[in-house]
């Protein structure tokens, strides 16, 4: 077998075993809380909560709206938990959260092992996404970023 075609067939391979690990997984008693990356999900809950502390907040993030309203904010890929507190220190909820990529309107361009991801609404433009090739994303990135500097800039004159 030649590399690429060993790498290729790894790679189905990786994508099959998630994809069953995922969508086939024997059901659990435990919900798992699905948000996808740079989208927010409202969390409601049945009593005020006291406390609420994110297992690894570098894969969501949570805003305390309310005593029984919350949003958590999906930052990276990952899985992590979310834990809820009522004032008594009693445990409300510690329920596990995943944080997927969201395909609906886009487009990933491969090129071999190399990604590069669109949003397409209905226009097509490239889009900063964690998984994309290094000097695709960096690009996108300081682009973005020196526009945000530029509106920032003119706004402030």
């Amino acid at each position: 077998m030649t590399s690429r075609l060993f790498r290729t067939a790894l790679a189905a391979a990786v994508a099959i075993v998630c994809w069953l690990a995922v969508f086939h997984a024997p059901a659990r008693a435990e919900a798992v809380i699905a948000v996808a990356v740079d989208h927010a999900r409202i969390l409601e809950i049945d009593r005020g909560a006291g406390t609420v502390i994110i297992g690894n907040p570098a894969i969501v993030d949570v805003e305390v709206l309310s005593e029984t309203r919350l949003v958590l904010t999906g930052k990276s890929y990952g899985i992590t938990n979310v834990v809820v507190l009522g004032r008594d220190n009693a445990v409300l909820m510690d329920e596990q959260v995943a944080v997927q990529t969201f395909e609906a309107n886009t487009v990933r361009i491969y090129r071999q092992a190399l990604r590069q991801t669109y949003a397409c609404a209905p226009k097509c433009e490239p889009t900063v996404t964690i998984g994309d090739t290094m000097e695709v994303f960096s690009t996108a990135s300081n682009q973005y970023e020196t526009r945000r500097g530029i509106a920032e800039t003119a706004a402030s004159k």
